[in-house]
């Protein structure tokens, strides 16, 4: 049994951090991917075995309505919005994963995750696009992490992951819902971000542990602390 802890992003110094946990997911690939040289010097200065998962572009999940894309710093051409986001089949989606491909493999990064909007409904055109998108990119032996939101029911999440070959991704504390040769659980604050975890809390948490490889990604303010009282309560240390 293999289980992984630790936060999305680094709310503490990578020294710090480095310390503490073995694995980070990378979120600054969702907004816009760092320049290699920066992503290089990320690799170079972690330990030897540290493991960065990362999420994917938004360029791929996102459409342009989103007001993540503030924090683009390429700004969308005019005239051409239609083509970001939603997987859909289009030279821009297929771009923004060659750059998010680019990095993984820098990073020496197995798992990339896909965070969808809750916009982003259980539609033919959706599936559709989702069937076209993961059937044509080059996956590179990368373990491919969705975590959906809205809409999605479990039999459709369980249809999609199963002929796509994906890992459902999901906060324990709102299903316990999980499909594929891992489990990917994103911790993202009991009714909000800024919600701290209780031991009460991490002591349920302690029972989604299960005989498969684990992924435990805290995601909230307290997520360094949280994160870390999980470990010390699973790990002992």
């Amino acid at each position: 049994m293999k289980i992984r802890i630790g936060c999305c992003g680094f709310p503490v110094s990578r020294k710090r951090y480095y310390s503490t946990f073995d694995v980070v997911e990378v979120q600054k690939t969702f907004y816009e991917p760092p320049h290699l040289k920066t992503v290089q010097r990320w690799r170079d200065s972690a330990p030897e075995g540290f493991e960065f998962t990362l999420k994917a572009w938004q360029l791929i999940t996102h459409t342009p309505k989103s007001p993540t894309y503030r924090r683009l710093r390429t700004p969308v051409p005019a005239g051409r919005e239609g083509n970001f986001g939603s997987f859909k089949p289009t030279d821009e989606v297929f771009e923004a994963w060659r750059r998010t491909r680019e990095i993984a493999t820098l990073l020496r990064t197995r798992v990339v995750v896909f965070q969808c909007p809750a916009s982003f409904a259980p539609t033919d055109g959706n599936k559709k696009n989702m069937k076209r998108f993961f059937s044509t990119i080059e996956r590179d032996g990368l373990i491919l992490v969705w975590e959906p939101r809205g809409a999605w029911n479990e039999k459709e999440i369980k249809a999609v992951c199963s002929e796509l070959e994906l890992v459902h991704a999901v906060d324990p504390f709102k299903t316990r819902a999980s499909f594929g040769k891992i489990r990917y659980w994103r911790l993202h604050g009991i009714g909000g971000y800024r919600y701290r975890y209780s031991r009460e809390d991490l002591e349920e948490l302690r029972g989604v542990v299960a005989a498969e490889e684990s992924y435990f990604m805290f995601n909230n303010v307290y997520m360094f602390e949280d994160a870390a009282a999980f470990k010390a309560l699973v790990c002992g240390k």
